[in-house]
């Protein structure tokens, strides 16, 4: 396999692959996002609505590689969220669509330590105002989990609705609605 021979049928990005926000700097992933994002991903907490357990080294970097092909399938995706001062990862919110989700939404996955310190609202409406832009046909939800209080709090503050609920996975999820 040659190195560097470009990838057939590789549609273009639809949207920006950086974006900013006062304190933030939305942007694809890079291969040393790795250790940040498994922060997040080794934390059964942080993953006890979405995995349903802690992931392992290598379950984590295939995380960040599906969200990497994501950009490629689908012409937009999950970003990498850097904290401007301090070039931190802090963990990942933007455009998600897998297969077997009901539309297209808005992702938020911050490292608990970031928590509660308005980054992932910051972080949602720059992908709300992004998505505005350069998709304004697609209407986009949150899917979430309907035990997760944190996230649909997080949906609450940045205008999304609640339009209903549906079972998923063997669960019980909720949709919310992001204002156009």
């Amino acid at each position: 396999m040659k190195a560097n021979r470009p990838m057939p049928n590789i549609p273009p990005f639809l949207v920006p692959n950086r974006i900013e926000s006062p304190r933030l700097v939305l942007r694809t992933f890079r291969p040393d996002d790795w250790p940040s994002l498994h922060e997040h991903y080794s934390d059964a907490e942080s993953t006890r609505f979405t995995f349903r357990r802690a992931l392992s080294e290598g379950d984590s970097w295939y995380a960040m590689a599906n969200m990497v092909g994501h950009w490629h399938l689908r012409g937009y995706g999950p970003y990498a969220v850097e904290e401007k001062a301090t070039g931190n990862v802090l963990g990942t919110v933007g455009l998600w669509y897998p297969k077997d989700w009901p539309e297209p939404e808005i992702k938020w996955a911050l490292t608990r330590r970031y928590w509660g310190k308005g980054y992932a609202s910051e972080a949602a409406r720059a992908v709300q105002a992004m998505a505005k832009e350069h998709l304004p046909d697609v209407s986009l939800i949150s899917f979430i989990h309907a035990e997760n209080a944190a996230s649909i709090a997080l949906a609450l503050a940045v205008g999304a609705t609640f339009e209903k609920e549906m079972p998923f996975r063997g669960a019980t999820w909720h949709i919310y609605r992001h204002p156009r």
